[in-house]
């Protein structure tokens, strides 16, 4: 039988990037992304080559070839990257192309202090519109900021979570507005000496007030914007508080890390702070793209049984080891010895109950599984019938796997 038509042509995907009436192809958000990824790169990989050069010219206060920035710009080159894999997977969503934005921001924040350095303090004059760049680096970190403020208002949809939330955005917006006009206009009036607002001292008179007043906008907008994603979470059900959970597992690492910053200010604890961002950039690209969505549960579990069960063995072996010292006529070597061989023997049976413990709150759905798997085997043992067997087998995996088809084929032995 022949069927005879019009051939209708395949509508070619599209996506609306940015709000309505602008209407771009797969193909072009592609190329569109990858241009923008690759700039951010390549500027935040020149920023380091400059700084590389210069690293033996440039005064200590304004170098940027030490260890932490040059993790920090590491991390950096993670954010046009995860913008380029959403944005080209998943171009409907803003989460992509924000990503791009401050990778934007970040990329010539990071160039355009080094070019000015090298145009204005290494080599007077050997380089063009060095002014320009200086002026540029004094305010262009407003973006990248900004960016991380609208992205957690919109996670993970790439939407507010209603239209009572709009004043809330033209909240955010507005004050990171008259911050960067603020900072644009300290930049001009800082022109003839730009790197006056890179030392450690603090500006005063009214560039000081000014930013302090731009601290408190930046702060209460990032607030806000944390506050929205709280309460996205606390009303969220489904996939959308799986891909809530895992924002908040990597920013309650960031936070971690940050809280040991502000005790301790060395080298490693800073880049423990970019590892941290690069952990909360990789969690935030991971879910918008629902990417291994459901695992998040087991990782919470895992991290918090570990760090739990690695507190309690250190508590015991330093109790150990003082108890043997110092009640105890032993000697230090064997204390130690004894306290480390006393800690891995108790690992294995403290990590399975404190694991029980964990999952009973945290993993819930492992937990019952589990708790289903452990019955059933319990009335294995008293089972003859293989009807009943099947059929409790059957029932076992429905509630455990919740899968969409459950078929059991039995052998017969000959």
């Amino acid at each position: 039988m022949r069927f005879v038509g019009e051939v209708q042509p395949v509508p070619r995907p599209s996506a609306l990037i940015g709000g309505r009436g602008i209407q771009m192809s797969a193909g072009t958000a592609r190329w569109v992304a990858g241009c923008a990824a690759a700039v951010s790169v390549a500027l935040t990989v020149a920023g380091l080559v400059l700084a590389y050069v210069d690293r033996l010219l440039v005064p200590g206060s304004l170098t940027g070839w030490t260890f932490p920035n040059i993790s920090s710009q590491m991390v950096n080159i993670a954010v046009p990257v995860a913008g380029f894999v959403i944005a080209s997977r998943r171009p409907e969503n803003r989460i992509g192309w924000l990503f791009l934005v401050a990778g934007l921001g970040l990329g010539l924040s990071g160039f355009s202090g080094q070019y000015a350095l090298h145009a204005l303090i290494v080599d007077h004059g050997s380089l063009a519109a060095g002014r320009v760049f200086a002026w540029l680096s004094n305010w262009v970190w407003v973006i990248p900021v900004a960016m991380l403020a609208f992205l957690f208002l919109l996670f993970p949809t790439g939407r507010l979570r209603s239209p009572r939330w709009r004043p809330v955005g033209w909240f955010v917006g507005g004050a990171f507005a008259l911050t960067a006009a603020g900072d644009l206009g300290i930049a001009i009036h800082f022109w003839a000496h730009p790197f006056a607002l890179s030392g450690s001292g603090s500006p005063g008179g009214l560039t000081g007030l000014f930013f302090l007043m731009t601290t408190g906008l930046v702060s209460a907008a990032l607030l806000v914007s944390v506050v929205a994603l709280v309460v996205r979470f606390a009303k969220s059900s489904g996939d959308e508080r799986l891909q809530l959970k895992w924002c908040a597992a990597a920013a309650l690492v960031l936070a971690v890390v940050f809280v040991g910053s502000m005790w301790v200010n060395s080298a490693a604890v800073s880049v423990l702070q970019s590892l941290a961002f690069l952990c909360l950039w990789t969690a935030i690209a991971m879910a918008v793209l629902k990417y291994r969505l459901y695992d998040i549960d087991r990782i919470i579990s895992r991290t918090l049984a570990y760090a739990i069960v690695t507190g309690l063995l250190v508590g015991v072996y330093a109790g150990l080891v003082l108890l043997a010292t110092r009640v105890l006529p032993l000697s230090s070597p064997v204390a130690v010895a004894a306290s480390t061989l006393a800690a891995a023997a108790l690992f294995s049976p403290l990590r399975r109950q404190v694991q029980r413990v964990v999952d009973r709150r945290f993993n819930r759905a492992r937990y019952n599984a589990d708790q289903t798997v452990a019955a059933f085997a319990a009335r294995l043992k008293d089972a003859v019938e293989l009807d009943s067997i099947r059929d409790d087998l059957t029932d076992v995996v429905h509630q455990a796997l919740e899968p969409a088809h459950v078929s059991v084929w039995i052998g017969q032995r000959y």
